[in-house]
């Protein structure tokens, strides 16, 4: 990372705690990281020009044209019926987190490391909560390193998150080209993903054509502005659509410090209820947590409330879990609430399709 000096500002401390937090919690919920060393083998593709190729299912972490991990499902939902009329287009957190390479805040886009800390972590326990009702998409792309969220070099942030964008831009011009032939839309993101996403849907959503075709959007981990959209909104149920959904968890009491200095309250939803009002909804609500074993359920491990931008539960309740810490579950902001999420997707598609019918 770049730094003017030896101090170290509030907004990095700040970004520092957040990056740690997130590493202990990916420890839990993905057990040993060295386990992506395994799937490495699968990854020996490389571009021409660092560039991805859309046309290539290689630079897709998630396609519905071959098998990856976003088609897994855990074993206790495997006699479910699908039903896939409709297309997701997801965007991964940031898995750029380890050294940098040449002082490169940009992924390498054929790096098999981290394209299988990708799949077989996001994609595998994230993305795969869509796979009941929906095709999944999700791009490769030229993530910035987590560093480029508090580096001194502001230009240097703006430029590696340009990248990444442009790469995300390219993937969703093909797939609006090549495979969605109108069909209805999820975005859903995640951490970094949903920096990307707001933009996404800015660009290619917000008071445009596309917006007819948006059932949902599921933008999770980053704070939404109070300002981001004016047709856009936050979805007040479980059935209305063409809206959005997003929150950041925490446990009761605690604030992270990057939070504190938020000039206002983020957007947010409720991801238990669905609604944006204060209203406590009790652990028994939740239907079920994927955690760090894909195939267990773990029901009614943690509340949820809307408190000044954020959810906060209580500690959640699993195996071990009095060994748990942690106040920042950002990294388990999908997998707490798995299951709910799940269904709400069944809900908000089959509302979707109600709503287009004839009258």
């Amino acid at each position: 990372m770049m730094m003017k000096d030896n101090k170290r500002t509030l907004f990095e401390v700040n970004c520092i705690h957040y990056f740690l937090t997130g590493f202990l919690v990916l420890i839990l919920f993905s057990s040993c990281a060295d386990k992506y060393l395994a799937y490495k083998g699968l990854y020996q593709f490389k571009s021409d020009d660092k560039k991805p190729d859309y046309s290539d299912l290689n630079y897709w972490a998630a396609h519905p044209l071959k098998w990856d991990p976003s088609d897994s499902i855990p074993y206790p939902l495997r006699k479910e019926k699908k039903d896939t009329l409709v297309d997701v287009f997801f965007l991964h957190p940031t898995i750029y987190t380890m050294d940098l390479k040449d002082s490169s805040l940009n992924a390498d886009i054929d790096d098999s490391y981290l394209n299988a800390k990708t799949d077989y972590s996001s994609i595998l326990y994230q993305a795969s909560v869509f796979n009941q009702h929906a095709r999944i998409y999700a791009p490769r792309f030229r993530e910035a390193h987590i560093s480029a969220y508090f580096t001194n070099d502001t230009m240097a942030s703006i430029n590696a998150f340009a990248i990444a964008y442009a790469d995300i831009k390219a993937s969703f011009e093909y797939y609006l080209k090549t495979y969605n032939h109108g069909r209805p839309i999820i975005i859903a993101s995640h951490s970094q993903g949903s920096t990307h996403a707001l933009q996404l849907l800015k660009d290619y959503f917000e008071n445009k054509p596309l917006q007819k075709q948006l059932v949902a959007a599921y933008i999770v981990g980053m704070t939404i502005p109070q300002n981001s959209f004016s047709s856009l909104k936050m979805c007040e149920d479980s059935l209305q659509t063409g809206c959005i959904c997003g929150w950041r968890t925490f446990r009761k009491g605690y604030k992270a410090p990057y939070v504190e200095v938020e000039k206002e309250f983020s957007l947010v939803t409720n991801p238990i209820t669905w609604k944006t009002d204060s209203d406590y909804a009790h652990k028994k609500m939740n239907t079920g947590s994927i955690l760090f074993k894909f195939n267990k359920i773990y029901k009614r491990t943690t509340d949820a409330r809307i408190y000044e931008g954020v959810i906060w539960v209580r500690r959640p309740k699993f195996p071990w879990s009095f060994l748990y810490s942690t106040k920042n579950y950002h990294i388990g902001d999908i997998n707490l609430y798995y299951m709910n999420i799940r269904e709400n997707i069944g809900q908000r598609i089959n509302s979707y399709f109600h709503n287009q019918s004839p009258k």
